[in-house]
């Protein structure tokens, strides 16, 4: 096999230790071609190694956010609010929110009031001023001065992102926990927690079974879980985030951002449903609005420094430095056609370090791709092989298609 095969890569990265495994799924629109692999093996809590199988359970990270985007446009479709609507009456917490503009002195922080009403719409696009504080250091620096959390203590919502706004709502772009707060819009005007809301509305609707947010309690899932082992006890997908899984350990209730563990088989599922449009989570024109870019002008050229900076690599999940981009409703919009691999307005985010998904409707393609890193986490290894994934996957595709005679 060609070394930018997927299983290949994955295989000699297994070999040399970079990964336990991996779990690769990927479908056209109407299922005619699917590419399921599971691939090495899981450690069980007690150290015995285990074959990968597509049923494990995977923890997906920021992955989340899509299911939250889809759960948030269902409010939408279901007339509970708009994209555009001033989302203060549902969550007063982020009308008080001010924008950190500054310090006078390493304890005082300059603060300014917001000058518009934070949307739905800013919420699904980073573009509301929530930026996460470990991308932020004025928010960094906020979160050392004023944030000092009960060692062991778990947090909300809205404790756990107390901190101010980076940015005036709307005007710029900066990656962070908007997806956490439109979970909470959710579960306040249908009157469920996020996990039930899904539930009924997402995963019943496909068959999938094997969804839970942290932390995992039911024993069935436990006992498939890829992080629950023994650098993991606690299951808190401390190999996924590349770091201490302190965020699952502090976070009380579920969060829209990162809370979801699921089969990636079953994560696979909720990818073609959006990529063949088949209007069982979303209405058609629904979807077709996720394709759309929804940053204005000001909050694209705040998109556009993000993927330019240090750090965009990490923002731009596999495409190229300089590409056309905008974002869609649940992650990275592409905007021009790339020859042999994504389409024009293809979907695209991942979770963590380790996890990525694609939705590309102009080739009728989808995709997810779960690396399971050891720990420490070797980082452009695993960005190496995610690419792999991505590109390989349209190989594999256009070998099935040539098979077929199309």
């Amino acid at each position: 096999m060609a070394a930018n095969d997927t299983e290949s890569a994955v295989l000699t990265a297994i070999e040399a230790g970079k990964i336990g495994g991996a779990i690769i799924c990927a479908a056209n629109t109407d299922g005619t071609f699917i590419f399921n692999k599971a691939l090495g093996s899981r450690t069980l809590l007690s150290g015995e190694k285990v074959p990968h199988e597509l049923s494990d359970v995977l923890f997906l990270a920021s992955a989340t956010k899509l299911l939250t985007t889809i759960a948030a446009l269902q409010c939408v479709e279901d007339g509970l609010l708009t994209l555009t609507s001033d989302l203060s009456p549902i969550v007063p917490s982020l009308a008080a929110k001010q924008v950190l503009t500054g310090w006078e002195s390493p304890s005082t922080p300059l603060l300014t009031p917001a000058t518009r009403p934070i949307t739905l719409e800013m919420l699904l696009t980073h573009s509301s001023g929530l930026s996460y504080d470990f991308l932020t250091p004025p928010l960094a620096a906020w979160t050392k001065a004023f944030d000092h959390p009960v060692p062991g203590a778990t947090r909300p919502v809205e404790e756990a992102f107390s901190y101010p706004l980076g940015f005036q709502p709307g005007t710029s772009w900066m990656y962070g926990p908007g997806l956490d707060f439109a979970g909470l819009v959710v579960e306040r005007l249908t009157h469920q927690t996020l996990s039930q809301h899904m539930q009924k509305r997402i995963f019943s609707p496909l068959g999938i079974d094997s969804a839970h947010f942290f932390p995992v309690t039911r024993e069935d899932l436990r006992k498939r879980m890829v992080d629950l082992n023994p650098t993991d006890p606690d299951g808190l997908g401390r190999a996924v985030l590349g770091f201490s899984g302190d965020v699952s350990a502090r976070s009380r209730g579920d969060f829209g951002g990162h809370g979801l563990f699921m089969s990636g088989e079953d994560f696979a599922q909720v990818l073609r449903s959006l990529l063949a449009n088949d209007g069982k989570i979303l209405r058609p024109e629904t979807v077709d609005g996720m394709f759309e870019n929804h940053l204005s002008p000001e909050a694209a050229a705040g998109h556009k420094t993000a993927l330019a900076s240090k750090g965009g690599m990490f923002f731009r999940v596999g495409t190229a430095e300089g590409s056309k981009a905008g974002y869609g409703l649940g992650g990275l919009l592409t905007l021009e056609d790339v020859e042999g691999w994504y389409g024009e307005r293809t979907l695209t985010w991942g979770g963590g370090m380790s996890l990525s998904w694609f939705i590309d409707r102009k080739n009728g393609l989808c995709g997810v791709g779960a690396m399971q890193p050891t720990l420490p986490i070797d980082v452009m290894a695993i960005e190496g092989l995610k690419q792999v994934f991505r590109r390989d996957m349209y190989r594999q595709h256009a070998a099935w298609k040539e098979g077929k005679g199309a």
